[in-house]
């Protein structure tokens, strides 16, 4: 089986564009409720319902994704959860929210570590990823590093600190295959000083530079292969309480 391989097909011209599917979806009906200017993917999804109490939202519609608006922001922030993950739906959600006016996008998950010194519940603000998946190929030519926004990166990982909690700023590598995370290539990047593993930061990145918009992610640490055996943590309590601080900060950051 053969299929084309256009090493320059990010130069094309797309036939179906997110304009198209914004606007069908405004003939629909099917437009927020608000108009964002700013959105937080969250891979937590239950993290907006545990935390509304402290920062209340509303439910502002659906865009293949659960999409709630931040109160206190009066609309203008968004949080985007139940989306399943992985460069490709960030990539097709961010690609629509900048069509719909969003102009700055962070996002937040929690990943594999690749240093023996990161523990369960460390976080760490990517500054650049590893294009190891698929969506990013199509938008950008074939390089190795996709990098976030330096001073979204810098205000979020400042917004963390004040929060009492530390944070490590570092690349990530943004894979399509978890269950494909080799022996040979954590050897590679542990010397390269890669941080964590996870799987949608590239896409998010790609769309921010393809579009000319400030993006930036951040990674809890989950698992670990640092040890190049996958380690689990028995407690998810440092977990819990990092991705609380990481989502209250973006939060804020989007808010300016």
């Amino acid at each position: 089986m053969s299929f084309p391989n256009y090493s320059d097909k990010y130069q094309s011209e797309s036939l179906l564009k997110a304009e198209d599917i914004v606007a069908y979806r405004s003939r629909l009906g099917r437009a927020l409720k608000v108009q964002p200017e700013a959105a937080l993917f969250c891979l937590e999804r239950g993290l907006p319902h545990r935390m509304r109490w402290r920062i209340p939202v509303e439910r502002a519609g659906a865009m293949n994704a659960d999409v709630y608006a931040v109160k206190k922001t009066k609309g203008k922030v968004v949080v985007l959860t139940s989306f399943g993950g992985g460069s490709p739906m960030v990539v097709e959600l961010a690609e629509e929210l900048a069509v719909m006016g969003v102009r700055r996008m962070m996002l937040m998950t929690w990943g594999g570590t690749l240093q023996a010194e990161l523990k369960p519940g460390d976080i760490v603000v990517c500054d650049r990823a590893i294009r190891d998946e698929g969506a990013s190929h199509h938008y950008l030519p074939h390089t190795k590093h996709v990098q976030a926004d330096a001073g979204l990166v810098n205000e979020w990982a400042e917004a963390i600190r004040m929060r009492g909690s530390n944070c490590r700023i570092g690349t990530t590598w943004t894979t399509d295959a978890p269950y494909r995370e080799t022996r040979e290539e954590i050897l590679q990047y542990q010397s390269e000083g890669v941080k964590t593993v996870e799987l949608e930061s590239a896409g998010l990145f790609t769309v921010g530079r393809v579009r000319g918009l400030p993006t930036a992610s951040a990674v809890v640490a989950m698992d670990s292969l640092a040890t190049l055996k996958w380690k689990a943590p028995e407690r998810l309590d440092n977990i819990m309480r990092s991705l609380e601080i990481v989502y209250s900060a973006a939060i804020d950051v989007l808010n300016k």
